[in-house]
């Protein structure tokens, strides 16, 4: 492999085509601010740990809400349900109000999850770790629960799709 081969296969397009080959689940990160509910989509959550319980999710440097999440005492991931592209949309998007027209419930401590999800944890920040232009968020889980009637909303290659019975 030539230098030049090495640094076409490190250009953004190409890693997000390759990164892109490993189908993930598609995560709702939120909780209140001042009263109103504050979220961003992840597609990399992932567990981390069974004793303690502990997930991970990374956020962009760029992020203009992870710094409005990252000191809260509790944050809400919900993982988002096959039949909400739309949410998903909704909450990766760089304007507008990302709640509008999403059913959600919050905790007593100011996690927000997203109504019919798949999955949601109550989880609190354990520990970030500075990873290139992300953040590597690592949650501990104090509440969870999932709904084996709704499969997850999948992200593979650029577009969302569903698990195959």
């Amino acid at each position: 492999m030539t230098v030049r081969d090495i640094t076409a296969a490190h250009h953004p397009k190409e890693l997000r085509r390759v990164y892109g080959a490993f189908p993930s689940g598609v995560t709702a990160v939120a909780a209140l601010v001042d009263g109103v509910p504050v979220g961003l989509a992840a597609s990399s959550f992932t567990s981390v740990s069974l004793a303690p319980a502990l997930v991970s999710v990374c956020a962009d440097n760029r992020s203009a809400t992870w710094p409005l999440l990252r000191t809260l005492p509790r944050l809400g991931i919900s993982v988002l349900g096959a039949h909400q592209e739309a949410a998903c949309r909704r909450l990766s998007s760089k304007n507008g109000e990302r709640f509008a027209e999403l059913e959600y419930r919050t905790s007593a401590d100011g996690a927000v999850f997203v109504e019919g999800a798949s999955a949601w944890l109550d989880c609190s920040v354990e520990s970030v770790l500075p990873a290139g232009d992300h953040d590597i968020i690592v949650f501990r889980v104090h509440d969870l629960d999932a709904d084996a009637d709704v499969p997850p909303l999948v992200f593979h290659g650029g577009t969302f799709g569903r698990l195959a019975a």
